[in-house]
């Protein structure tokens, strides 16, 4: 069941529960069923995913003078969809006001009927969440799946995750219960957009060496 909801404002803009993802990069394996889930959900263009799975792979193999092998290869991934910023990038860039946040649960929405597809949001989204749909003709993106929501359901990523990496609510309550990291390799800063997302980094991700990891599947979430 939703939790009762209560008054806050963030940066000026009243917010009655501000919502937000958990997700547990230490149990993702990067199945993709969040993805597959929602696009089934969604019934999106084969070029749209709202929810994308980063997979990042580094390190090297280093020979030794007694010719052993050693190595500091690592692997990961990273599963988010729209982190329904607090400062959102994509209100800010928006000339129509298509793309706003919603006062009930604070998460960030597209105005089909204001939209222009000029794709500015696209741009100035630094967690690649929104996308001018071709077939649509404006931005689409993740909207929490409020219809679900407003039924008492759980958005359909969370829902389908086998190894439930992700949680979905309050963001206060998430950081309570699971701590407040907001970001990891190759996520940037969080102080740009203040997203509203806490992760459970994997040991992986926690490594020195995962700071030079690079996506390996790049045409697979572009």
């Amino acid at each position: 069941p939703l939790r009762r909801q209560r008054q806050m404002c963030i940066r000026d803009r009243c917010i009655m529960v501000q919502y937000g993802f958990y997700y547990d990069n230490s149990r993702c394996t990067g199945c993709k069923t969040c993805v597959m889930a929602c696009k089934d959900y969604k019934d999106s263009a084969l070029d749209v995913a709202y929810r994308k799975v980063y997979d990042l792979e580094g390190g090297t193999w280093e020979k030794q003078a007694d010719d052993i092998y050693t190595t500091d290869c690592l692997f990961y991934h990273l599963s988010m969809a729209c982190n329904h910023c607090d400062d959102p990038a994509c209100v800010s860039v928006c000339p129509t006001t298509a793309m706003h946040k919603e006062g009930k649960r604070g998460l960030v929405l597209v105005d089909e009927t204001k939209c222009v597809g000029c794709g500015y949001c696209v741009m100035a989204c630094p967690y690649n969440a929104p996308k001018v749909s071709r077939e649509l003709g404006y931005s689409v993106k993740c909207n929490g799946c409020e219809e679900r929501l407003n039924q008492g359901l759980q958005p359909i990523c969370v829902m389908s995750c086998p190894l439930r990496a992700l949680d979905f609510g309050p963001i206060d309550e998430l950081r309570k219960k699971y701590g407040d990291t907001a970001e990891i390799h190759p996520m940037p800063s969080a102080s740009y957009t203040h997203p509203n997302i806490t992760i459970k980094p994997s040991p992986a991700a926690l490594d020195p060496a995962a700071s030079k990891a690079h996506v390996a599947n790049p045409k697979e979430v572009q």
